[in-house]
């Protein structure tokens, strides 16, 4: 390849020529940059002959600050839809990029800059930064040095001079590139009348302008429609980048720290080139760098905001990417004072999917929409398709809190955030579900980064957040949060301040729906004592904690203690109340439940008629008297009145179909009628409506406790209608999940792993149901007391497995201990007490019949008794 360095060149004419013999071919097949040229952009560029004649290779002048970036990448379609508009087809004069700080914009118009130099060489190029009034004016004053304008400063503004010699035919064919191009003000003017720079901007049919702006409102000002928005890298451009970037350039070979950098990166160009420097400098790895980044706020706030070299930027200009954004932060708090508090609520929360609702109201509502537009001319949020809702970078959400350690009062900024929060949190009524669900990452997120504010709003939404938690089925997070909230309030309350023991309250029912009756009782028993003390014996309050005490003996396995509690609160409200009056029949309802738990189930029955009876004043949708009537039907059933139950649960679906499908009570009356079908023989109609059961409460998380007891009881239904497999196979997911998500001793784990044992025993693995049932009775002998029912039934279970696995001394002596403790503390009659009295009565008649036929047959068979004897006493810790 011939080269030549200008025209004086001794080979310029030699190549001038042939370049002529062959640009007058009919068929011109060069290229450009980004791919063929096509006969449209032949028309539109200068016929090649006058090229070759033209006088731009002496003419045209460059003002360009920075050297090629040879690490620059991608960007491809960017860089062919500036081609296409500015050059080829000669779209548009002025065009606009725009993009958030550090995604690249600059380097994008750079690469562009070079490209028109090498493939367009008759344009001339300027560059001008507009940081600031000043650098701009050096840049026209490069300008007017380079183009020989003669410049005289007593007399004329240099960069009207420059403008004018833009404007004239003289100068030719140029580009003009202003960079940064952010600041209103200097853009435009402030309010003091003075003109701005954008008067200075030249306007020439043989000129282009591009401009690089933050700013989208600017970018519309400045070239109306022709924008060009500049997006993150893509993964692959990234890792290239990030690779270049490197020295040690085998670190990214390690693929997932790689993308879980880059990902954390966002992948913003500027980002991942601090990134870099830092690895390079510090000979960390990409492992290491990301765990800083992933630590502690401190940590990720220094890393964003550590300085570092790059020669594709302006000098003595702040290249940390916390530092890029400080400057727009600082416009936006001089411009638009609404869009800076709006950007620093914002980012006292999670960064995604924010709603608008959440956020605070400015009237008129032209302020809003103004403050949420300038924060996306910005880039600083986008908004969601739902319309609804937005997303603020993660990067900028960072960055934003070094602004605010600088410039703002972060604890009275927290302060006003914590009582706006604790203002518009939702009640745990099941119709804001949607509400609390999408503001449950926000609070959350505030609530753990403002552990030290000490206010009383941060803590009443503790409560708030504790109460929707808990009715979202999340328990454990909502014991924390009850926890922390009862916590505050012991240290600034007295012990009978009502909002201590509403804390208290509240978490002792967090408590039982999370196992922990026996904390639950100690704490509701505290309360109840404060007030016995400062309450009336009617008064309501006091009732209601009673009657959550009495709920949570019965969660502990003290049926008799929860109804002798009950039958007195009953026995004050029928003092004071009317016969039809809801709270006593609520109590009643209570009272009921209670007989029912401890086999008093002809009393439960009476209670719960009188009950619904009563109820009958209410409308027949009334969700007092449904509840009413499910209780009744469950009694029923507990009764074997089966096929009545059958009939009033179908009764209570029919009505409850007015409300949605997927309501907690419709839900919970279908769930209860397929138990009910099961043990009417129904096999089929439970799996089909459990089934359906299952399906809605996908809705819910995976380890929400509503959806893990509707697969349980489904898998007892498979389990019932022969088809042992899929029953195991469902009992082994919900036992996992739970084993995830609950305690070893949690009663809800304990009962799965109970049925998965009886799923074990009927699908003839004896061994594994005898192991596990093993591990559920030593558990329940540690937590619950000896008269437990639910310790009692795992050990019947037990001596049931013990039975067919032949170990029949171990079988009657765990069945002779549950007798035994049955006859101390069930009726006679008791459903529960019978089944094991008839249990042990045929396992003893059997073994006596197994031991007679022995010893007919063998006199050393008693050797063989003893033995077994032994065995079984090695199983009384089970006991």
């Amino acid at each position: 390849m011939a080269r030549c360095n200008d025209r004086s060149d001794e080979s310029y004419d030699s190549i001038r020529r042939v370049l002529k013999q062959l640009l007058g071919n009919a068929d011109w097949n060069t290229s450009s940059p980004f791919g063929p040229v096509t006969r449209m952009q032949q028309e539109a560029t200068l016929s090649a002959k006058d090229q070759v004649d033209a006088p731009y290779s002496t003419t045209s002048a460059y003002c360009i600050p920075f050297l090629r970036n040879r690490r620059f990448i991608g960007r491809t379609k960017k860089l062919k839809e500036l081609e296409e508009k500015l050059i080829i087809s000669s779209h548009c004069q002025r065009l606009a990029l725009v993009g958030l700080g550090g995604i690249g914009k600059t380097q994008v118009a750079l690469q562009f800059v070079y490209t028109v130099k090498e493939y367009w060489p008759e344009y001339s190029i300027f560059w001008a930064p507009v940081i600031s009034a000043e650098s701009f004016e050096q840049a026209y004053r490069d300008v007017a040095t380079r183009c020989s304008i003669a410049l005289n400063p007593k007399e004329e503004d240099p960069k009207e001079s420059v403008r004018r010699y833009l404007e004239s035919d003289v100068s030719g064919k140029w580009l003009l590139i202003l960079d940064n191009a952010d600041d209103e003000d200097i853009l435009f003017g402030d309010s003091s009348d003075t003109g701005g720079l954008a008067d200075y901007l030249p306007q020439n049919e043989n000129g282009l302008t591009l401009f690089t702006t933050r700013h989208r409102e600017i970018a519309v000002s400045l070239a109306r429609n022709e924008v060009v928005e500049v997006q993150e890298m893509d993964q692959g451009e990234a890792e290239f980048f990030l690779k270049e970037s490197l020295i040690q350039k085998e670190m990214t070979h390690d693929q997932q720290n790689t993308t879980e950098l880059l990902n954390e990166l966002a992948f913003l160009p500027l980002a991942i080139a601090q990134a870099a420097a830092y690895i390079n400098a510090m000979q960390t790895s990409i492992s290491e760098y990301l765990s800083l980044l992933r630590s502690t706020e401190q940590d990720t706030v220094s890393l964003l905001s550590r300085e570092f070299h790059d020669d594709t930027r302006y000098r003595n200009s702040k290249n940390a990417i916390a530092a890029t954004w400080l400057v727009s932060f600082d416009q936006i708090r001089r411009s638009e004072p609404d869009a800076a508090d709006l950007l620093s609520f914002m980012s006292c929360l999670e960064h995604k999917a924010i709603p608008l609702t959440m956020l605070p109201s400015l009237e008129p509502t032209e302020r809003m929409v103004r403050a949420i537009g300038t924060l996306r001319s910005y880039a600083f949020v986008t908004r969601r398709d739902d319309g609804d809702s937005y997303d603020m970078h993660r990067l900028v959400h960072r960055a934003t809190k070094v602004w605010l350690d600088k410039h703002g009062d972060t604890e009275a900024l927290n302060e006003k955030v914590a009582a706006h929060l604790d203002d518009i949190f939702p009640s745990d009524d099941y119709t804001n579900r949607a509400i609390w669900r999408a503001y449950f990452p926000h609070a959350l997120q505030f609530l753990r980064h403002t552990k030290t504010l000490d206010i009383e709003a941060r803590y009443d939404l503790c409560m708030a957040v504790g109460r929707c938690l808990r009715e979202d089925g999340r328990i454990g997070e909502a014991v924390v949060w009850l926890s922390e909230c009862l916590l505050w309030r012991q240290g600034c309350y007295p012990e009978n301040h009502t909002g201590r023991l509403v804390a208290q309250h509240t978490l002792a029912m967090a408590y039982v729906d999370d196992g922990q009756a026996k904390e639950a009782v100690k704490l509701l028993e505290h309360v109840v004592a404060i007030r016995k003390k400062t309450d009336k014996e009617d008064c309501s309050d006091r009732l209601i904690s009673q009657h959550e005490l009495a709920g949570a003996y019965l969660a502990d396995g003290q049926a008799k203690d929860a109804i002798k509690l009950l039958e007195q609160i009953v026995a004050i409200k029928e003092k004071v109340l009317k016969e039809d009056h809801p709270d006593r029949l609520v109590s009643q309802h209570g009272l009921a439940m209670a007989y029912w738990e401890d086999g008093r189930i002809k009393e439960a029955i009476e209670l719960l008629e009188h009950v619904v009876e009563k109820e009958k004043v209410l409308k027949e949708d009334h969700p007092s008297r449904l509840a009413s009537q499910h209780a009744l039907a469950i009694a029923y059933k507990a009764d074997g009145r089966i096929e009545e139950a059958v009939q009033l649960f179908e009764q209570v679906v029919e009505k409850e179909k007015v409300l949605r499908e997927d309501h907690p009570s419709r839900l919970s009356s279908q769930h209860s009628l397929a138990i009910a079908y099961e043990e009417n023989g129904q096999v089929k109609e439970a799996i089909k409506l459990l089934e359906q059961v299952v399906e809605k409460r996908k809705l819910l998380k995976e380890d929400h406790p509503l959806r893990l007891a509707s697969q349980h009881e489904l898998a007892r239904a498979y389990k019932a209608d022969g088809r042992v497999k899929e029953a195991v196979e469902l009992l082994e997911h919900v036992v996992a999940i739970e084993e995830n998500v609950l305690k070893e001793d949690h009663p809800s784990r304990l009962a799965s792993h109970h049925e998965l044992a009886g799923a074990y025993e009927a699908d003839g693995r004896v061994k594994e149901a005898t192991k596990l049932l093993e591990h559920v009775v030593a558990i329940k002998k540690k937590v619950l007391r000896e008269d437990h029912p639910s310790r009692l039934a795992s050990q019947h279970a037990l001596a049931m497995v013990y039975k067919k696995d032949r170990r029949a001394k171990e079988a009657v002596q765990l069945l002779e201990h549950v007798v035994a403790i049955d006859a101390k503390v069930l009726r006679a009659d008791h459903p529960n007490r019978l089944i094991s009295e008839r249990e042990l009565l045929g396992m003893q008649a059997q073994q006596c019949s197994q031991r007679e036929d022995q010893m007919e047959t063998s006199p050393d068979s008693s050797e063989e008794w003893e033995t077994a004897s032994s065995d079984g006493e090695a199983q009384t810790d089970l006991m």
